[in-house]
């Protein structure tokens, strides 16, 4: 090694931000492995860098006792003394031990180190990168799907896409571009693992604000998202502006918006609810695309009560109750579907009188 070395290192320094401090340090305790493998492992040593020259020396390191029971790692006062007058008891000798066919070796060993440490610079730059964009979404490149998990190119790496992230009935082949949504980033010896998913309600999130620029702009507020993906979602949105209409702006020109998320979502159905800040009227709108007669609410409970007309009953609740459901996680409120006929069982004379607001 020699400063054209020392160059080359401060060179890295400044292209991948690795301290140059640090670099050095780490060969000279990979140059003191290799010595203590090949030469003496049973020796106290250590290794110098010269941070002017390059030049590096290997010193031997003994504990100056009175009585020595070890040559290899102590010696007495008097040789010592023998070295330097001014050595005392409990004090280090150091003597050079720098073998002559020690240079292969320490070129060989300090390349090792400079590739090792460049790999990790870069693996952390992927990490800080991708780590401050959880909860982002990205387009990537399909690779190849191993044991049902689909890896996905982002560039210089790779993200996992799992078969409980995957949607129902997507095929992915090799080559595809998708987008995804960025769940977790994990640190790995191995390099970041990035998990990503195609059916959390994130993806949908962002792929509103792609679409919608009043969102993005904060003339509308998403205030809400409920999703079972493959199948139907739930959107809640929230005009500042009382000249801008939250769902028309979601729809967009000739349902050009929601429709392009559509697609990319394979068919997914996708209802845009206005969001109220009176939580009857909002109940009422997030079981859209159903008609509702009437909410009775219970504050304390976060329960409500909603009458369909008996012709909307089944589309209120739903196949197999998804849009209740998806409803009562939109608005947060614990929902109790009724029929005008089986409220008139069950209040035969009050019915009329209770409820007598109607939602359209």
């Amino acid at each position: 090694m020699n400063i054209d070395f020392l160059e080359a290192l401060k060179d890295l320094e400044k292209e991948k931000g690795i301290s140059l401090d640090i670099l050095l340090e780490a060969i000279e305790a990979a140059l003191l492995s290799a010595y203590k493998r090949n030469f003496g492992s049973l020796q106290n040593a250590r290794v110098h860098i010269d941070r002017e020259t390059g030049d590096f020396k290997v010193f031997t390191q003994q504990t100056i006792k009175e009585i020595v029971e070890d040559e290899r790692q102590e010696i007495t006062l008097e040789e010592a003394q023998k070295i330097n007058p001014n050595y005392e008891l409990g004090d280090i000798v150091e003597s050079e031990v720098t073998p002559r066919n020690f240079g292969r070796i320490a070129a060989q060993t300090a390349k090792q180190v400079v590739v090792q440490r460049i790999r990790e610079a870069e693996r952390n730059i992927i990490f800080e990168e991708f780590a401050n964009r959880e909860g982002d979404i990205v387009t990537g490149i399909v690779q190849r799907v191993e044991q049902r998990n689909v890896y996905i190119e982002l560039g210089k790496t790779e993200a996992i896409l799992a078969q409980s992230e995957q949607m129902q009935g997507e095929n992915y082949r090799q080559g595809d571009r998708i987008k995804v949504y960025i769940v977790e980033v994990r640190k790995t010896t191995k390099g970041p693992q990035i998990l990503v998913s195609r059916t959390h309600p994130g993806l949908l999130k962002r792929l509103f604000e792609m679409e919608v620029p009043e969102l993005l702009e904060g003339v509308i507020e998403l205030k809400g998202v409920a999703r079972e993906a493959s199948a139907r979602s739930k959107i809640a949105v929230y005009s500042k502006d009382d000249n801008v209409d939250p769902v028309g702006a979601c729809v967009g020109p000739k349902g050009m918006r929601v429709q392009n998320i559509v697609s990319e979502l394979n068919g997914e159905k996708i209802d845009i609810i206005k969001w109220n800040t009176d939580p009857s009227m909002f109940v009422a709108s997030s079981l859209s695309p159903a008609k509702v007669v009437a909410v009775e609410i219970w504050e304390e409970e976060k329960v409500a009560r909603v009458i369909v007309p008996d012709y909307q009953l089944s589309l209120a609740i739903g196949k197999e109750g998804q849009n209740a459901r998806l409803a009562a996680k939109l608005t947060g409120w614990r929902i109790d579907i009724k029929s005008e006929t089986q409220m008139r069982e069950i209040y035969p004379d009050e019915y009329s009188e209770i409820f007598e607001n109607e939602y359209e």
